[in-house]
């Protein structure tokens, strides 16, 4: 298999062997970023014999499913033909490091793995490289420096002549504005005293998209992409940092920190299918309607509360009653619940008349709505912020509208049936967190008290 760099990945090789310490590789999925800086790291693993580099993430099986297993070996195989694995080349995946010529070897770890961490960050390192840092917070970031700082001499024409320069490597699908990769490789400011960076030109940034990888790529990948909700066609497609929403409750970095992509899910404890009703009929289903809200939640045995499925629908009763009763059969679910605000008991009344088509029963709930749609889904935001909340897949639409949520509005252009719903849910799931007393002071921004007992308490 030949391997040749596409003109947009030349020109981001020279900025990862520039003079810059500090480099940030950004932009849309699959556009090679990661496999650019793992080829990056064998190359000065060659270079300097005995030399230690990390590879990590917020979480270990992430780095382990998309890196130890997939670009890493893939990079040796297609980059260095020559060197042959068990023979020039080794990879313990007990350990999690890989062994190359000379004695460098590359460690890789999940910030989320405490006591393996614990044991990596006792070593030094000559490169260190943050993937999808978009999901790990600055202190993290200056953990992770203190542990570069091993001096190792390179070869040059067969001769140990110099110190290998450190490399602090990172890349992300890019977050918002408010994230500190924005701040520290386009503002070029320190993220927390917000004053200009000692060494501006010590930080590179070099922007990819897919389309610059588009002779690796399938045409239906491309075209995925391009049918994307508008926010994540501008992360994954444009690669680009969007405007904050001022006071957001939901961060679109902490649902991707959190998100569970490989299918291992706990057993469920409790399931919830929850239902935002607009009040379309099934003769004017396609006019100007909102979308009929319906999502599933599960409560795992880890804890975590899970988001399933968004089966949200532009339709009439008769329809989306027949797809929330199939989504209680198909999970087993323990309750529908449903908001009666609009149409009073029609929420029940059609999932039960669902329900009996089908010959079956369910347990239907009604939640009512005393607060405004902010007031009801800032409770939840520190369980986003605390994994206590997960997505179980992508779920573009529904986490637009999470993410158009602020403390004090929601700024979404359309009405957010798809994330009312899910948070609905959560609060049959969390019970005791429905209880928030919110306190607001002049001189501090809105906080959640838990209600006295609950399971934060």
């Amino acid at each position: 298999m030949s391997f040749a760099l596409t003109a947009r990945q030349t020109a981001a090789q020279e900025i990862l062997a520039g003079m810059a310490v500090w480099v940030m590789l950004f932009g849309g999925g699959r556009s090679g970023k990661t496999f650019l800086i793992i080829r990056a790291i064998v190359v000065r693993a060659l270079k300097a014999p005995g030399s230690r580099h990390l590879v990590v993430r917020y979480r270990f099986n992430h780095v382990k499913a998309s890196i130890i297993l997939d670009t890493f070996p893939k990079v040796m195989r297609v980059c260095f033909p020559d060197l042959k694995k068990d023979t020039d080349w080794s990879l313990n995946l007990h350990d999690g490091f890989a062994t190359l010529p000379g004695g460098s070897e590359i460690w890789f770890g999940g910030l989320d793995d405490g006591p393996r961490m614990e044991k990596i960050l006792g070593m030094e390192f000559c490169t260190v490289y943050l993937n999808e840092a978009s999901q790990v917070q600055w202190n993290g970031v200056q953990m992770l420096l203190t542990r570069l700082a091993q001096l190792v001499m390179q070869k040059i024409d067969g001769k140990m002549s110099k110190p290998l320069k450190l490399r602090f490597y990172f890349d992300c699908n890019p977050p918002t504005k408010a994230h500190w990769t924005f701040k520290v490789f386009k503002q070029k400011i320190d993220p927390d005293t917000k004053q200009p960076l000692s060494k501006p030109d010590n930080y590179q940034s070099f922007q990819m998209n897919p389309q610059d990888n588009a002779a690796n790529l399938s045409p239906e990948y491309l075209s995925t992409l391009d049918g994307l909700s508008e926010r994540m066609k501008r992360r994954f497609l444009h690669g680009e940092f969007a405007d904050a929403t001022q006071n957001a409750l939901f961060d679109e970095a902490i649902i991707d920190r959190w998100r569970n992509t490989d299918g291992d899910l706990p057993d469920m404890v409790r399931v919830v299918v929850s239902v935002d009703p607009s009040g379309a009929s099934d003769d004017d289903a396609n006019a100007d309607n909102d979308e009929i809200g319906i999502t599933v939640d599960g409560l795992g045995t880890d804890g975590n509360a899970y988001l399933l499925e968004d089966l949200t629908v532009k339709a009439g009763p008769a329809t989306w009653g027949a797809i929330a009763v199939a989504a209680y059969q198909r999970h087993q679910a323990d309750v529908v619940v449903g908001e009666t605000n609009f149409g009073g008991g029609m929420v029940k009344f059609v999932v039960q008349t669902a329900a009996a088509k089908e010959k079956t029963k369910v347990n239907f709930k009604m939640v009512t709505a005393s607060r405004g749609k902010a007031q009801r889904a800032e409770p939840f935001s520190a369980l986003y912020d605390q994994g206590k909340v997960r997505h179980a897949g992508l779920f573009p639409l529904l986490e637009d509208e999470l993410c158009a949520f602020s403390t004090s509005d929601y700024t979404g252009a359309k009405s957010p049936n798809r994330a009312d719903a899910h948070i609905w849910a959560l609060a049959e799931l969390f019970p005791s967190l429905v209880k928030v007393v919110a306190e607001k002071r002049p001189d501090q921004p809105r906080r959640q008290v838990a209600a006295t007992g609950g399971w934060m308490g």
